[in-house]
């Protein structure tokens, strides 16, 4: 059920445009999975989702058990019927979760306890416990459960973690059942030792799964160091298989990423940015609708955009809905700004197609900084 088919590959780079096979449907990639952290991407119907150009989304494992328990989501016939999206889901590990809680944690080699945010019940996280969550959610795509390192972590920590976790994906392999319905994709760590990440990066290439992903990363890393572990991880692993880069949102990154060989990518930046105000002008440049100068402009946020509040709203009145807090405005700049993601993602997977990635690229990147 899952099958990664190569259609063209840039020849002056590692770029390359495909379709992943699942078994709710075909993506396109490189790709863009819109973040639906409790299986809904903030103000947005599932419709509004596919209008905009998504394929695949994103939901959160240690989110959507602990509300409202992934029990109760089997119930009702998993995470596809639940929240009414026909189309592929994966579904994270919990991992970040566990990343960002640092202060409220205990980890050891079977797994992660702490305290719930929301009620301070004790939480334990172990790699079977991940995977039984996420096959009551009926996601296509699980994430195993991994320890992510703060980019500053010492060596010591940072080789610590990264045995767990590959420990932790041998004994998600032991536990992972109906593998023709679920993949699972284990995940490269090792903050930014090289050693560890060559380590990493051999270990997931030679496992028996239809993808693997890297984290790690756009957790507080300079951007060389970024480049520098995408360039030594990618030649590494399967070239068969899709590559997907975790947390990852800005148009900037995600070319730098694609032209390096890499599939998939999530990122709440676009999302998150719309709910304060921001959307994306041209190339990817942001703008605060909140500005003053924008009180009386009649104008659309971009002219020509093909979403809902550039066709039928002007920049001044989508700078009063957000000025009276009207939820309306939250709605609609949601919808612009992923509706460009998913534009620019088309555009890539163009220029690839046509053989222009790298003068896509750096035309891109040129318009962007002016």
């Amino acid at each position: 059920m899952f099958e990664f088919k190569i259609s063209r590959k840039d020849p002056k780079s590692s770029a390359r445009t495909g379709v992943f096979y699942t078994p709710h449907g075909s993506i396109k990639t490189p790709v863009f999975m819109p973040v639906g952290t409790y299986g809904a991407v903030k103000t947005l119907t599932p419709a509004d989702v596919k209008k905009c150009g998504a394929e695949i989304i994103l939901g959160n494992t240690f989110h959507l058990e602990e509300r409202p328990g992934s029990a109760l989501v089997k119930r009702f016939g998993g995470l596809h019927k639940f929240m009414h999206w026909d189309g592929p889901i994966l579904t994270d590990s919990g991992g970040f979760q566990v990343f960002s809680l640092a202060k409220m944690r205990k980890i050891s080699d079977s797994g992660v306890e702490f305290r719930s945010p929301l009620d301070g019940k004790l939480v334990r996280l172990t790699p079977r416990k991940v995977l039984q969550i996420q096959q009551n959610l009926g996601s296509d795509i699980m994430m195993q459960l991994d320890e992510c390192a703060p980019a500053d972590a010492s060596r010591g920590v940072a080789e610590r973690a990264l045995t767990r976790t590959q420990k932790w994906m041998e004994a998600s392999l032991k536990f992972h059942k109906n593998a023709s319905k679920q993949a699972l994709f284990p995940i490269v760590q090792g903050v930014n030792f090289p050693d560890l990440r060559k380590k990493s990066a051999e270990f997931c290439a030679g496992l028996p799964v239809p993808g693997v992903a890297i984290g790690g990363l756009a957790v507080g890393e300079a951007k060389s160091d970024f480049l520098k572990t995408l360039d030594l991880v990618c030649p590494i692993l399967p070239t068969s298989k899709p590559k997907y880069l975790m947390g990852v949102g800005e148009f900037s990154d995600i070319l730098e990423a694609v032209e390096r060989g890499i599939d998939m990518f999530d990122c709440v930046i676009p999302t998150r940015l719309a709910r304060h105000g921001s959307f994306f002008g041209r190339f990817g440049k942001r703008q605060n609708i909140r500005n003053s100068k924008f009180k009386t402009d009649k104008k659309p946020l971009i002219a020509g955009c093909r979403c809902e509040g550039c066709q039928t709203f002007s920049r001044g009145y989508l700078r009063h809905l957000f000025i009276t807090n009207e939820i309306l405005g939250l709605r609609m700049l949601t919808i612009h700004n992923l509706t460009q993601v998913f534009d620019f993602m088309n555009s890539i997977r163009g220029a690839i197609r046509e053989g222009r990635f790298a003068e896509f690229k750096r035309g891109f990147l040129r318009q962007k900084v002016k």
